[in-house]
């Protein structure tokens, strides 16, 4: 029975060690890039074995594809999933809305929006980073657009792409120009922007 526990709680261990490597690769990239990533700057931050991280992720692609993935989930955990709890639709929609913005606010990565920082640095570089990095936020605009369809507000499209830019724009002004009121401004751009489209629909 000993040696089944043991050889159960590899794994959970394995796993554990990932998740902790990624927890950090994530904050690293969103105030240095997905390139300033490197296997021997992630052992020297948690204090790990080159070789030992380097057996959870063979390649430095390898490495960028799961920080992508990671800030993928906790992007869901902090946004999509308390949002579900509301009906589809407007209320979803509200919901939403203020947790992006409340995300944005709270800086749940070390260095603002996480996809702001790898699209502007990855836009103009194909490749299957680059693809990774769309795939998320055309998952984000996509959802947006769905609950906004489901309203019958009219452009529904139009309606993602004003909640998505108010985001990345609030998200700017306060990081890069120390405006204190941008968050405040985009709730208040957010609310006129879904009460001119539930008007119009």
């Amino acid at each position: 029975m000993a040696t089944r526990t043991k050889l159960a709680s590899v794994p959970t261990k394995a796993a554990n060690t990932r998740a902790a490597i990624l927890e950090r690769a994530v904050d690293l990239a969103s105030t240095e890039g997905l390139e300033g990533l490197t296997i021997g700057r992630l052992a020297s931050e948690l204090e790990m074995s080159k070789s030992g991280l380097f057996a959870h992720f063979g390649s430095k692609q390898e490495l960028q594809l799961a920080t992508i993935e990671a800030a993928a989930l906790r992007f869901t955990a902090e946004v999509i999933a308390p949002a579900q709890v509301e009906q589809e639709g407007e209320a979803r929609l509200r919901a939403y809305c203020g947790g992006y913005v409340d995300f944005l606010e709270r800086e749940v990565f070390d260095g603002g929006c996480f996809w702001a920082a790898v699209a502007a640095e990855f836009d103009d570089r194909p490749g299957v980073v680059q693809e990774a990095v769309r795939a998320g936020v055309l998952a984000w605009l996509g959802e947006l657009e769905r609950q906004a369809a489901v309203t019958r507000a009219e452009g529904a499209a139009d309606v993602a792409f004003e909640i998505y830019s108010l985001g990345l724009g609030a998200n700017a002004c306060s990081r890069l120009l120390g405006d204190g009121g941008a968050f405040d401004r985009a709730r208040a751009a957010l609310e006129r922007s879904l009460a001119r489209h539930s008007e119009a629909s």
